[in-house]
């Protein structure tokens, strides 16, 4: 089958390389004039993992990043975990986004990837779809796939009138910046005064990503690095996070990352008989769940183990929406759940709650298998 991918982040890069890796002649369309990374590092959960096994990558992933087992922590530096869990509901492996994208770009092969091609709509028929592009060309294939993020102009196309929300008041600050005398095994998650948390990571040999994220964050002022220590603050007490501090105030402005977060309202469908949104064209979420990424490599497996188990293309696509669209209902709910919790210990409880379900249902592991 010829499949176009709009869409050169992680999850287009994982969804081509998982259909090559199966025999699908896949074209990836970039807007950017290089593969790079929109963000620092990105949380791996197992079910992540198992898809790069899958494509036969997993030990070069394992291999680049940190293994992270969080706890959770107050403002004062105690930690916290839900009663009765265990390490495997805190445990994924933290990967700097850039050299990750890179080793699937190169497990596809530059000859399949489009740069600086940005897909700006689709004419669907009986017998193809064809993509047009900013600068005029078309492209026509059996299957698009529109991994383009939150502002999706797939999901535009396809869904008129679903466009991407802001998630009011949420800015997220982070950096990945090289590993100092900070605690190598980080501070993961602090959660702190007037809803801010944050902290600190290890994210691959000799370096350390720290983040920090308020809702109902209220007016900015000065500049991205003000801004995230100003919150940092609220993370702070007798001496704990002073490293996070530290580590802020030494990062330069202009490698500081700040984003409202964005978020895609539930949609009605995200398929028709040739087209399909994949990842956070279909679902963007807040990042507070630490699994967005990781569940959009989940939508590919599942994506193409429907279409090449289905009789039609129509049935697979109908097929795979039907088993992802319930899936994130539920995410919906845990993450308003974490979102809410008053403190470290619900905060804790209720990750645990979502890890743990996340885990027990990974496709053709719990009950989303497909038959």
């Amino acid at each position: 089958m010829d499949i176009i991918a709009a869409g050169g982040g992680l999850v287009g890069l994982s969804t081509a390389a998982l259909l090559r890796q199966a025999g699908h002649h896949v074209t990836v369309l970039e807007q950017a004039p290089e593969i790079r990374a929109a963000g620092a590092g990105i949380g791996l959960w197992d079910n992540a993992l198992h898809v790069f096994d899958r494509i036969g990558i997993g030990a070069d992933v394992r291999a680049m990043g940190e293994e992270i087992n969080a706890w959770f922590f107050d403002a004062a530096g105690k930690s916290w975990r839900a009663p009765g869990t265990s390490d495997r509901d805190y445990r994924f492996l933290l990967v700097p986004r850039a050299p990750l994208n890179s080793l699937l770009a190169d497990a596809i092969g530059p000859g399949h990837i489009e740069l600086a091609a940005r897909a700006t709509g689709f004419t669907e028929t009986d017998d193809a779809v064809t993509v047009h592009l900013a600068d005029g060309r078309s492209l026509r294939g059996d299957l698009l796939i529109g991994a383009d993020g939150v502002h999706s102009r797939i999901r535009a196309e396809l869904l008129p009138g679903y466009e991407a929300q802001a998630h009011a008041g949420h800015i997220a600050w982070r950096a990945i910046v090289p590993a100092g005398a900070e605690r190598p095994e980080g501070t993961v998650l602090t959660v702190g005064r007037d809803r801010t948390r944050g902290g600190y990571s290890r994210v691959g040999a000799g370096q350390t990503m720290w983040m920090v994220n308020q809702f109902d964050a209220g007016e900015l002022v000065g500049g991205k690095r003000d801004r995230a220590l100003l919150r940092a603050r609220n993370l702070t007490g007798n001496g704990w996070q002073d490293d996070l501090l530290t580590m802020i105030a030494n990062t330069p402005e202009d490698a500081i990352l700040e984003n409202r977060i964005m978020l895609v309202p539930a949609l009605p469908r995200w398929s028709s008989a040739r087209v399909s949104l994949i990842g956070d064209a279909a679902h963007g979420l807040s990042p507070h769940l630490s699994a967005g990424g990781t569940l959009g490599i989940e939508d590919a497996t599942v994506l193409l183990d429907a279409v090449d188990t289905a009789p039609t293309l129509a049935d697979a696509l109908i097929r795979y929406e039907q088993a992802r669209i319930p899936r994130f209902a539920r995410v919906r709910e845990f993450a308003a759940q974490v979102e809410n919790a008053a403190g470290p210990a619900e905060f804790a409880a209720r990750y645990a709650e979502f890890s743990n379900w996340m885990l027990a249902t990974e496709p053709h592991r719990g009950p989303e298998r497909l038959t």
